[in-house]
Protein backbone atom coordinates (compact mmCIF):
# COMPACT_ATOMS: atom_id res chain seq x y z
CA UNK A 1 0.00 0.00 0.00
CA UNK A 2 3.23 2.02 0.17
CA UNK A 3 1.72 2.98 -3.52
CA UNK A 4 -1.05 5.27 -1.77
CA UNK A 5 1.30 7.41 -0.27
CA UNK A 6 3.27 7.91 -3.27
CA UNK A 7 0.76 8.64 -5.54
CA UNK A 8 -0.99 10.91 -3.30
CA UNK A 9 0.27 14.83 -3.88
CA UNK A 10 2.99 16.42 -1.61
CA UNK A 11 1.74 18.42 0.93
CA UNK A 12 2.54 22.65 0.39
CA UNK A 13 2.93 24.97 2.52
CA UNK A 14 3.71 29.03 2.70
CA UNK A 15 3.57 30.95 -0.24
CA UNK A 16 3.14 28.19 -2.55
CA UNK A 17 0.01 26.95 -0.79
CA UNK A 18 -1.67 30.29 -0.32
CA UNK A 19 -0.81 30.92 -4.26
CA UNK A 20 -2.77 27.37 -4.55
CA UNK A 21 -5.47 28.53 -2.49
CA UNK A 22 -6.09 32.02 -4.15
CA UNK A 23 -9.06 32.34 -6.10
CA UNK A 24 -9.33 35.47 -8.04
CA UNK A 25 -11.74 36.42 -10.66
CA UNK A 26 -11.02 37.80 -14.11
CA UNK A 27 -11.60 41.03 -13.92
CA UNK A 28 -12.28 43.36 -16.96
CA UNK A 29 -12.39 47.34 -15.85
CA UNK A 30 -14.08 48.22 -19.12
CA UNK A 31 -17.48 46.35 -17.81
CA UNK A 32 -17.88 49.87 -16.02
CA UNK A 33 -18.85 51.57 -19.29
CA UNK A 34 -20.56 48.43 -20.09
CA UNK A 35 -25.43 48.78 -19.88
CA UNK A 36 -26.31 48.20 -16.03
CA UNK A 37 -27.70 44.36 -17.10
CA UNK A 38 -23.92 43.08 -17.84
CA UNK A 39 -22.89 44.80 -14.73
CA UNK A 40 -25.08 43.01 -12.15
CA UNK A 41 -24.49 40.14 -13.61
CA UNK A 42 -20.70 40.87 -13.39
CA UNK A 43 -20.95 41.86 -9.97
CA UNK A 44 -21.67 38.42 -8.53
CA UNK A 45 -17.90 37.30 -9.27
CA UNK A 46 -17.33 38.82 -5.85
CA UNK A 47 -18.50 36.20 -4.41
CA UNK A 48 -16.39 33.63 -5.59
CA UNK A 49 -13.03 35.68 -4.28
CA UNK A 50 -10.87 34.05 -1.88
CA UNK A 51 -7.81 35.02 -0.19
CA UNK A 52 -6.53 32.79 2.12
CA UNK A 53 -5.98 33.18 5.64
CA UNK A 54 -4.32 31.31 8.45
CA UNK A 55 -7.07 29.42 9.14
CA UNK A 56 -7.34 28.31 5.56
CA UNK A 57 -3.40 27.35 6.05
CA UNK A 58 -4.45 25.31 9.46
CA UNK A 59 -7.49 23.36 7.98
CA UNK A 60 -5.53 22.43 4.54
CA UNK A 61 -2.78 20.71 6.77
CA UNK A 62 -5.17 19.14 9.37
CA UNK A 63 -7.07 17.49 6.24
CA UNK A 64 -4.05 16.69 4.63
CA UNK A 65 -2.06 15.05 7.49
CA UNK A 66 -5.86 12.71 8.33
CA UNK A 67 -6.28 11.71 4.93
CA UNK A 68 -2.19 10.91 4.96
CA UNK A 69 -2.83 8.82 7.58
CA UNK A 70 -5.80 7.16 6.40
CA UNK A 71 -4.34 6.22 3.56
CA UNK A 72 -1.37 4.68 5.70
CA UNK A 73 -3.84 2.47 8.00
CA UNK A 74 -5.01 0.74 4.22
CA UNK A 75 -4.14 -2.99 3.97
CA UNK A 76 -2.45 -2.78 7.35
CA UNK A 77 -2.94 -5.93 10.01
CA UNK A 78 -5.54 -4.23 12.02
CA UNK A 79 -7.54 -2.74 8.89
CA UNK A 80 -8.21 -6.78 7.48
CA UNK A 81 -9.15 -7.51 11.03
CA UNK A 82 -11.16 -4.20 11.00
CA UNK A 83 -13.22 -5.75 7.77
CA UNK A 84 -13.94 -8.95 9.08
CA UNK A 85 -15.41 -7.45 11.93
CA UNK A 86 -17.46 -5.41 9.65
CA UNK A 87 -18.94 -7.99 8.06
CA UNK A 88 -20.05 -9.92 10.52
CA UNK A 89 -22.46 -6.23 11.41
CA UNK A 90 -23.61 -6.92 7.65
CA UNK A 91 -24.32 -10.59 8.41
CA UNK A 92 -26.34 -9.05 11.80
CA UNK A 93 -24.24 -10.47 14.08
CA UNK A 94 -22.20 -8.85 17.03
CA UNK A 95 -18.89 -7.15 15.57
CA UNK A 96 -16.75 -4.57 17.34
CA UNK A 97 -14.55 -1.42 16.18
CA UNK A 98 -10.53 -2.63 15.98
CA UNK A 99 -8.83 0.42 14.47
CA UNK A 100 -10.89 3.10 16.98
CA UNK A 101 -11.62 6.64 16.01
CA UNK A 102 -8.68 8.60 17.46
CA UNK A 103 -8.16 10.58 14.36
CA UNK A 104 -11.28 12.15 14.53
CA UNK A 105 -11.99 15.73 14.84
CA UNK A 106 -13.85 18.69 14.67
CA UNK A 107 -13.79 22.18 13.13
CA UNK A 108 -16.02 24.93 14.72
CA UNK A 109 -16.56 28.53 13.82
CA UNK A 110 -18.82 31.66 13.64
CA UNK A 111 -21.24 31.63 11.05
CA UNK A 112 -19.71 33.16 7.82
CA UNK A 113 -15.89 33.21 8.89
CA UNK A 114 -15.31 31.30 5.82
CA UNK A 115 -14.88 27.66 7.40
CA UNK A 116 -16.87 25.88 4.82
CA UNK A 117 -15.25 27.56 1.86
CA UNK A 118 -11.20 26.84 3.52
CA UNK A 119 -13.01 23.07 4.04
CA UNK A 120 -13.57 22.87 0.01
CA UNK A 121 -10.16 24.93 -0.86
CA UNK A 122 -7.92 23.06 0.42
CA UNK A 123 -10.34 19.50 -0.87
CA UNK A 124 -9.45 21.39 -4.13
CA UNK A 125 -6.33 21.06 -3.74
CA UNK A 126 -5.20 17.79 -2.13
CA UNK A 127 -7.59 16.51 -5.05
CA UNK A 128 -5.38 17.26 -7.74
CA UNK A 129 -6.00 13.28 -8.57
CA UNK A 130 -9.72 13.02 -7.56
CA UNK A 131 -8.69 9.36 -7.42
CA UNK A 132 -6.12 7.21 -6.27
CA UNK A 133 -5.41 3.91 -8.28
CA UNK A 134 -3.43 1.10 -7.42
CA UNK A 135 -3.17 -2.79 -9.04
CA UNK A 136 -1.84 -4.52 -6.65
CA UNK A 137 -4.45 -5.19 -5.37
CA UNK A 138 -6.87 -3.17 -7.41
CA UNK A 139 -8.21 -0.72 -5.01
CA UNK A 140 -9.51 2.85 -6.34
CA UNK A 141 -9.71 5.41 -2.87
CA UNK A 142 -10.93 8.95 -3.34
CA UNK A 143 -9.06 11.27 -1.28
CA UNK A 144 -11.72 12.87 0.88
CA UNK A 145 -15.85 12.89 0.42
CA UNK A 146 -17.63 15.80 1.87
CA UNK A 147 -21.20 14.98 3.08
CA UNK A 148 -24.05 17.77 4.69
CA UNK A 149 -25.93 16.51 7.82
CA UNK A 150 -29.04 15.86 6.91
CA UNK A 151 -31.61 18.76 8.39
CA UNK A 152 -33.68 15.90 9.90
CA UNK A 153 -30.66 13.90 11.80
CA UNK A 154 -31.73 10.73 9.97
CA UNK A 155 -28.56 8.78 10.07
CA UNK A 156 -29.66 6.35 7.36
CA UNK A 157 -30.44 9.39 4.88
CA UNK A 158 -26.83 10.49 5.45
CA UNK A 159 -25.32 6.38 5.39
CA UNK A 160 -26.62 6.24 2.22
CA UNK A 161 -25.85 9.89 0.90
CA UNK A 162 -21.74 8.57 1.61
CA UNK A 163 -22.87 5.66 -0.48
CA UNK A 164 -24.11 7.79 -3.63
CA UNK A 165 -21.40 9.92 -2.94
CA UNK A 166 -18.81 6.71 -3.35
CA UNK A 167 -21.10 5.39 -6.15
CA UNK A 168 -20.81 9.01 -8.20
CA UNK A 169 -17.09 9.74 -7.75
CA UNK A 170 -16.10 5.99 -8.22
CA UNK A 171 -18.84 4.66 -10.61
CA UNK A 172 -19.90 1.89 -7.88
CA UNK A 173 -23.00 0.47 -7.11
CA UNK A 174 -23.38 0.97 -3.15
CA UNK A 175 -25.97 2.38 -3.52
CA UNK A 176 -28.42 0.95 -5.06
CA UNK A 177 -27.40 -2.50 -3.11
CA UNK A 178 -28.05 -0.69 -0.04
CA UNK A 179 -31.37 0.16 -0.70
CA UNK A 180 -33.17 -2.69 -0.23
CA UNK A 181 -36.39 -2.41 2.47
CA UNK A 182 -34.85 -4.86 4.66
CA UNK A 183 -31.43 -3.00 5.44
CA UNK A 184 -31.90 -1.60 8.34
CA UNK A 185 -29.33 1.44 10.01
CA UNK A 186 -27.12 -1.24 11.88
CA UNK A 187 -26.65 -3.35 8.23
CA UNK A 188 -25.55 0.55 6.73
CA UNK A 189 -23.49 1.08 9.29
CA UNK A 190 -21.34 -2.37 8.43
CA UNK A 191 -21.48 -1.55 4.65
CA UNK A 192 -20.30 2.27 4.78
CA UNK A 193 -17.59 1.39 7.37
CA UNK A 194 -16.59 -1.73 4.68
CA UNK A 195 -16.47 1.49 1.82
CA UNK A 196 -15.09 3.69 3.93
CA UNK A 197 -11.89 0.81 4.71
CA UNK A 198 -11.59 0.09 0.93
CA UNK A 199 -12.55 3.57 -0.72
CA UNK A 200 -12.46 6.55 1.51
CA UNK A 201 -9.56 8.69 2.71
CA UNK A 202 -11.08 11.48 4.64
CA UNK A 203 -14.87 11.66 5.86
CA UNK A 204 -16.22 15.67 6.19
CA UNK A 205 -19.60 15.92 7.73
CA UNK A 206 -20.29 19.49 6.96
CA UNK A 207 -23.27 21.50 9.32
CA UNK A 208 -22.68 18.84 12.17
CA UNK A 209 -24.88 21.96 14.85
CA UNK A 210 -28.11 20.37 13.18
CA UNK A 211 -28.04 17.63 15.88
CA UNK A 212 -28.38 20.64 18.65
CA UNK A 213 -31.57 21.23 17.57
CA UNK A 214 -33.91 18.02 16.13
CA UNK A 215 -34.57 15.12 18.69
CA UNK A 216 -32.88 12.86 16.58
CA UNK A 217 -29.37 14.12 16.87
CA UNK A 218 -28.35 12.22 19.94
CA UNK A 219 -29.08 9.20 17.88
CA UNK A 220 -27.20 10.59 14.63
CA UNK A 221 -24.16 11.18 16.85
CA UNK A 222 -24.35 7.39 18.29
CA UNK A 223 -23.96 6.21 15.08
CA UNK A 224 -21.50 8.57 13.69
CA UNK A 225 -19.56 7.21 16.87
CA UNK A 226 -20.16 3.73 15.98
CA UNK A 227 -18.73 4.57 12.75
CA UNK A 228 -15.30 6.26 13.75
CA UNK A 229 -14.74 3.19 15.67
CA UNK A 230 -15.39 0.62 12.41
CA UNK A 231 -14.54 2.66 9.31
CA UNK A 232 -10.90 2.89 10.04
CA UNK A 233 -10.66 6.23 8.24
CA UNK A 234 -10.06 9.90 10.05
CA UNK A 235 -13.91 12.04 10.30
CA UNK A 236 -14.16 15.65 10.13
CA UNK A 237 -17.01 17.30 11.58
CA UNK A 238 -17.76 20.97 10.43
CA UNK A 239 -20.13 23.37 12.44
CA UNK A 240 -21.07 26.39 14.30
CA UNK A 241 -20.23 26.81 17.86
CA UNK A 242 -23.92 26.21 19.11
CA UNK A 243 -22.90 22.26 18.37
CA UNK A 244 -20.30 22.90 21.11
CA UNK A 245 -22.13 22.07 24.37
CA UNK A 246 -23.93 19.32 22.86
CA UNK A 247 -20.20 17.43 21.94
CA UNK A 248 -19.21 18.56 24.98
CA UNK A 249 -21.99 16.95 27.03
CA UNK A 250 -20.55 13.30 27.06
CA UNK A 251 -16.85 12.16 27.53
CA UNK A 252 -17.31 9.96 24.56
CA UNK A 253 -18.51 12.94 21.99
CA UNK A 254 -15.72 15.20 23.49
CA UNK A 255 -12.78 12.77 23.08
CA UNK A 256 -13.66 12.66 19.46
CA UNK A 257 -14.44 16.17 18.56
CA UNK A 258 -11.13 17.66 19.40
CA UNK A 259 -9.96 20.11 16.98
CA UNK A 260 -10.10 23.74 15.71
CA UNK A 261 -12.10 26.52 16.78
CA UNK A 262 -12.33 30.00 15.66
CA UNK A 263 -13.96 32.92 16.23
CA UNK A 264 -14.80 36.45 14.54
CA UNK A 265 -11.31 37.81 12.07
CA UNK A 266 -9.26 40.53 14.04
CA UNK A 267 -8.39 43.78 12.56
CA UNK A 268 -5.12 42.96 11.07
CA UNK A 269 -3.71 43.01 8.39
CA UNK A 270 -5.24 40.17 6.67
CA UNK A 271 -8.62 42.02 7.40
CA UNK A 272 -7.15 44.99 5.71
CA UNK A 273 -5.87 43.00 2.23
CA UNK A 274 -9.12 41.05 2.30
CA UNK A 275 -11.05 44.61 1.62
CA UNK A 276 -8.76 46.46 -0.30
CA UNK A 277 -8.83 43.05 -2.67
CA UNK A 278 -12.58 43.13 -2.27
CA UNK A 279 -13.39 46.72 -3.20
CA UNK A 280 -11.24 46.66 -6.24
CA UNK A 281 -13.46 44.85 -7.55
CA UNK A 282 -15.91 48.03 -8.72
CA UNK A 283 -18.59 47.78 -11.35
CA UNK A 284 -19.73 51.39 -11.02
CA UNK A 285 -18.70 53.47 -12.89
CA UNK A 286 -17.47 55.91 -11.00
CA UNK A 287 -14.34 54.72 -9.39
CA UNK A 288 -12.98 55.21 -5.87
CA UNK A 289 -10.11 53.98 -3.94
CA UNK A 290 -10.51 52.68 -0.55
CA UNK A 291 -9.43 54.41 2.73
CA UNK A 292 -8.88 53.41 6.25
CA UNK A 293 -11.81 55.26 7.54
CA UNK A 294 -13.79 52.96 5.22
CA UNK A 295 -11.83 49.83 6.38
CA UNK A 296 -12.62 50.28 9.52
CA UNK A 297 -16.20 50.98 9.08
CA UNK A 298 -16.42 47.93 7.07
CA UNK A 299 -15.18 45.85 10.17
CA UNK A 300 -17.75 47.18 13.34
CA UNK A 301 -20.39 46.90 10.17
CA UNK A 302 -19.27 43.10 9.46
CA UNK A 303 -18.99 42.40 13.20
CA UNK A 304 -15.61 40.56 11.85
CA UNK A 305 -17.15 37.90 9.31
CA UNK A 306 -15.80 38.02 6.22
CA UNK A 307 -19.07 37.00 4.17
CA UNK A 308 -21.04 40.37 5.60
CA UNK A 309 -18.17 42.63 4.32
CA UNK A 310 -18.64 40.70 0.84
CA UNK A 311 -22.35 41.30 0.85
CA UNK A 312 -21.84 44.64 1.97
CA UNK A 313 -20.02 45.76 -0.97
CA UNK A 314 -21.70 43.50 -3.29
CA UNK A 315 -25.32 45.74 -2.18
CA UNK A 316 -23.66 48.87 -1.54
CA UNK A 317 -22.78 48.56 -5.49
CA UNK A 318 -26.48 46.90 -6.47
CA UNK A 319 -28.16 49.73 -5.32
CA UNK A 320 -25.95 52.24 -6.86
CA UNK A 321 -25.96 50.76 -10.11
CA UNK A 322 -29.97 50.39 -10.06
CA UNK A 323 -30.56 53.92 -8.51
CA UNK A 324 -28.16 55.76 -10.70
CA UNK A 325 -25.27 56.91 -8.21
CA UNK A 326 -22.79 55.06 -9.63
CA UNK A 327 -20.52 55.40 -7.11
CA UNK A 328 -18.92 52.85 -3.53
CA UNK A 329 -18.63 55.07 -0.94
CA UNK A 330 -19.24 55.52 2.82
CA UNK A 331 -22.71 56.91 1.63
CA UNK A 332 -23.87 53.90 -0.59
CA UNK A 333 -22.39 50.97 2.14
CA UNK A 334 -24.22 52.93 4.85
CA UNK A 335 -27.66 52.95 2.87
CA UNK A 336 -26.81 49.45 1.85
CA UNK A 337 -26.46 48.25 5.40
CA UNK A 338 -29.38 50.55 7.06
CA UNK A 339 -32.01 49.17 4.06
CA UNK A 340 -30.98 45.61 3.22
CA UNK A 341 -28.86 43.78 5.92
CA UNK A 342 -31.51 45.18 8.34
CA UNK A 343 -32.12 41.18 9.55
CA UNK A 344 -28.59 41.22 10.68
CA UNK A 345 -28.35 44.10 12.55
CA UNK A 346 -28.88 42.55 15.77
CA UNK A 347 -26.05 40.10 15.57
CA UNK A 348 -23.79 43.02 13.94
CA UNK A 349 -24.52 46.45 16.54
CA UNK A 350 -22.89 45.40 19.45
CA UNK A 351 -18.89 45.42 17.31
CA UNK A 352 -20.15 48.95 16.37
CA UNK A 353 -18.12 51.90 18.11
CA UNK A 354 -20.48 55.06 17.91
CA UNK A 355 -18.04 58.18 17.71
CA UNK A 356 -19.30 60.42 20.40
CA UNK A 357 -17.29 62.63 22.73
CA UNK A 358 -17.56 61.27 26.93
CA UNK A 359 -19.06 63.26 29.00
CA UNK A 360 -16.90 64.91 31.64
CA UNK A 361 -18.52 64.18 35.53
CA UNK A 362 -17.27 66.90 38.02
CA UNK A 363 -17.86 65.52 40.92
CA UNK A 364 -19.14 68.61 42.70
CA UNK A 365 -21.94 68.75 40.22
CA UNK A 366 -23.57 65.94 41.81
CA UNK A 367 -27.12 66.52 43.17
CA UNK A 368 -28.54 65.56 46.10
CA UNK A 369 -32.73 65.86 47.33
CA UNK A 370 -33.16 68.49 49.95
CA UNK A 371 -34.57 67.67 52.94
CA UNK A 372 -37.68 69.08 52.00
CA UNK A 373 -37.87 69.24 48.33
CA UNK A 374 -41.57 71.26 48.80
CA UNK A 375 -40.41 74.10 49.76
CA UNK A 376 -37.91 75.04 47.43
CA UNK A 377 -38.93 75.54 43.44
CA UNK A 378 -35.68 73.47 43.54
CA UNK A 379 -35.62 70.30 45.08
CA UNK A 380 -31.60 69.53 44.57
CA UNK A 381 -28.97 71.03 46.17
CA UNK A 382 -24.79 70.32 44.98
CA UNK A 383 -22.80 67.63 46.92
CA UNK A 384 -20.02 70.01 47.85
CA UNK A 385 -22.82 72.68 49.43
CA UNK A 386 -23.54 69.78 51.60
CA UNK A 387 -19.90 69.23 52.06
CA UNK A 388 -19.34 72.94 53.31
CA UNK A 389 -21.77 72.39 55.49
CA UNK A 390 -20.57 69.32 57.11
CA UNK A 391 -17.20 70.79 57.70
CA UNK A 392 -18.17 74.27 58.83
CA UNK A 393 -20.69 72.28 61.54
CA UNK A 394 -18.49 69.47 62.43
CA UNK A 395 -21.48 66.66 60.86
CA UNK A 396 -21.03 63.59 59.80
CA UNK A 397 -21.07 63.87 55.76
CA UNK A 398 -22.52 60.42 55.00
CA UNK A 399 -25.58 61.00 57.69
CA UNK A 400 -26.31 64.20 56.06
CA UNK A 401 -26.55 62.58 52.96
CA UNK A 402 -28.88 59.21 54.29
CA UNK A 403 -30.92 62.10 55.51
CA UNK A 404 -32.01 62.55 51.49
CA UNK A 405 -31.14 59.40 50.04
CA UNK A 406 -30.63 55.63 50.73
CA UNK A 407 -27.10 54.14 51.69
CA UNK A 408 -26.46 50.71 51.45
CA UNK A 409 -22.49 50.10 53.28
CA UNK A 410 -20.83 47.31 52.83
CA UNK A 411 -18.36 45.52 54.21
CA UNK A 412 -14.82 45.09 52.59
Amino acid sequence: MNNLIEKFPKMLSGDELKAELRVFPTYKEELRDSDKAKRLLALSNIYKIYIPSEMSVEIYHKLYMSVFMSLQKKGSLNAVRQYNENFKGMQKKKYRGVIGGSDSFTIIGSSGIGKSSSVERAIDVMQAVNIIEIQEPYTKITPCILVQCPFDCSSKGLLLEILRLVDERLETNYYKASQRAAVTTDILIGTVSQVALNHIGLLIIDEIQNVVWHKGGKSLLAMLTQLINCSGISICMVGTPESTVFFESAMQLARRSLGLYYIEMKYDDYFREFCTSVFSFQYVQKHSEISDAIIEWLYEHSAGIISNVITLIYLAQESAILNGKEVLNLETLQDAYDRRMTMLHQYIEPSIIRNKKPTKIDKNKILIPKNDASEEPEGYEEINVILKRSRENNLDMVELIRERITIEEVLL
